[in-house]
């Protein structure tokens, strides 16, 4: 069952949104509203032109919709994004955007700077986030040779290190092998654990059930189709299709168990998945 937001611990909320860019593309979100409440981790899935990225983009003040209504943190981020900006961090899927210095040190020390942090303590600051995303040793290296994976985890370190309320990320793991998205994964639950909300869209949706509480699942033309918990969406076959997004390997591999005679519940992870299959053998 979906926890009802109370407008005490709803952060974001965006209300029927839409959007004309100037060459008149429309993109509308509605249908469900989009609520995140404090301390959530929310997933939005959805095909290409579906509006993952212009939602995310409304919520960081980067549009002002043509209808409907934003908020984050109580403010329109359309027009007073200053006052919220630094509770907020933002990885964006083009990270050649986001990285503004020439050194990675000097890359990540940028917010802390630019908010008057005394350098020893940026120091202090930007070892700290180097060393919990592994990339200590890439501190001197010039970002412009970096690989695209390295550059998305020194965009990811900006975005943390300033320690924000809210962490926004737009197809995070894009460039990342297996073991760098576990990993990725692994940091953004810590950070969530000490009570940082996470707005995520991704196209890996067999890493949302190691990573949700909630997800929004958005299709082109249709807006928000369904909302729910992992498993709620998982169990969504059709709204996943109407999406262009293909069913996890898990709900295919249960699925299928189920309709040769072995029924199980639906698992969100492999370690459910494992534990589940382990029990079943036993009995």
């Amino acid at each position: 069952m979906i926890k009802l937001p109370t407008l005490i611990d709803s952060i974001v909320t965006v209300s029927c949104l839409k959007h004309i860019y100037p060459d008149t593309t429309e993109i509308h979100i509605c249908g469900l509203d989009f609520v995140v409440n404090r301390g959530e981790r929310v997933v939005v899935l959805g095909g290409n032109g579906s509006g993952k990225t212009t939602l995310l983009y409304h919520i960081l003040g980067l549009l002002k919709p043509d209808e409907g209504r934003v908020t984050v943190f109580g403010v329109d981020p359309a027009t007073e994004y200053n006052t919220i900006r630094e509770r907020i961090g933002v990885l964006l899927q083009n990270v050649e955007e986001q990285i503004l210095s020439p050194t990675v040190w000097e890359d990540i020390a940028f917010s802390p700077r630019n908010y008057g942090i005394s350098r020893d303590e940026t120091g202090r600051m930007v070892d700290a986030v180097m060393a919990e995303l592994g990339i200590a040793h890439l501190r001197d290296k010039i970002c412009h040779y970096l690989s695209g994976g390295e550059k998305r985890k020194v965009a990811l370190a900006g975005a943390l290190v300033m320690r924000p309320a809210l962490l926004i990320l737009d197809e995070p793991f894009e460039g990342l092998d297996t073991r760098s998205r576990a990993e990725l994964v692994g940091i953004l639950n810590r950070r969530n654990k000490e009570g940082m909300s996470i707005i995520m869209s991704t196209h890996d949706l067999n890493l949302v059930g190691s990573f949700a509480d909630r997800v929004y699942v958005l299709a082109k033309g249709e807006g928000v189709v369904t909302a729910g918990t992992p498993l709620d969406i998982f169990t969504q076959v059709d709204a996943l299709r109407r999406s262009s997004i293909d069913p996890p390997v898990l709900t295919d591999l249960f699925n299928r168990l189920r309709e040769n005679g072995v029924d199980l519940a639906m698992p969100v992870n492999v370690e459910q998945a494992v534990d589940d299959l382990l029990r079943s053998l036993k009995k």
